[in-house]
């Protein structure tokens, strides 16, 4: 496995080789909590097509590095979405991009969970094949509260995973899940003590890469042809999630976010 070649290409993120044709890849920044800032935000999305297209790759783990998985897009990015037209619409592509080139990755992908899993990092986490949470995640999809609508992934896979009732009381309030109830809800595959995480995630990990190829491969995508059918659904969310940045709520949501506040939304801001 070339290492190398995956550090050169994509060096806002950490890669490791874990034998059995196993891939890791580590979330890392210093600044909060692996907070996604612009290339990891791009890079995130783009290095799927160099895995499925890897013949010495055969399952893939990702994590967060140290106690957070990570805390979502880093201010300066939000505040360039905000002020740029370029860079919305650049943005909106890769978070396109990264959903739909998740999906139609064929390498099975698990993630392990831990602490904080928000916005693009949340994406990545619950749209691995297999996601696997130490009790303490602190699971948010963030978006209500910065004032845009819920995009990303949340409207492709939340009713799925956990149901219509579930995915409207967690999106709609923004109320925080930790692993047990993520894994009570169906949200996540399954939730161990946070000293088991890692060994757990890998060894499934393993497990699907020393599977037969073929059967784990085209069973993904079976399967995730229920994601592409809620494609256009996806597509609306991502598309009002994006109107949002021209909108003033994000801007109160963007600076209650920077002063660790509730944010005061207007009532009469327009819908």
């Amino acid at each position: 496995m070339d290492i190398a070649r995956y550090a050169n290409t994509f060096s806002s993120l950490v890669f490791n080789d874990l034998a059995d044709g196993i891939l890791e890849i580590v979330l890392s920044k210093d600044q909060r909590l692996n907070a996604a800032d612009a290339a990891m935000h791009r890079q995130l999305a783009y290095v799927w097509r160099e895995i499925d297209l890897d013949d010495e790759v055969s399952a893939v783990l990702v994590r967060g590095d140290g106690k957070a998985f990570s805390s979502g897009g880093d201010y300066e990015l939000i505040e360039a979405m905000i002020d740029d037209d370029q860079t919305l619409a650049r943005v909106w592509k890769e978070a396109r991009d990264l959903v739909y080139n998740i999906v139609n990755c064929s390498k099975p992908v698990v993630s392990a969970i831990q602490g904080p899993a928000v916005g693009a990092g949340l994406a990545v986490a619950l749209l691995a094949d297999v996601s696997v949470a130490g009790r303490s995640a602190k699971i948010l999809d963030g978006h209500t509260r910065l004032g845009v609508a819920a995009g990303d992934h949340a409207v492709l896979i939340w009713p799925l995973l956990c149901g219509m009732a579930k995915a409207k009381y967690y999106l709609l309030t923004n109320e925080a899940l930790d692993g047990t109830e993520a894994e009570r809800i169906g949200l996540v595959s399954l939730c161990v003590e946070d000293a088991e995480l890692y060994d757990r995630a890998l060894g499934v990990a393993r497990q699907l890469a020393t599977a037969s190829p073929s059967a784990i491969r085209w069973t993904k995508y079976a399967l995730n042809n229920w994601l592409r059918n809620a494609g256009p659904a996806f597509d609306a969310s991502l598309a009002l999630e994006f109107m949002g940045f021209r909108q003033p709520d994000v801007r109160e949501g963007l600076s209650a976010a920077r002063e660790k506040r509730s944010p005061d939304f207007d009532p009469d801001s327009p819908l």
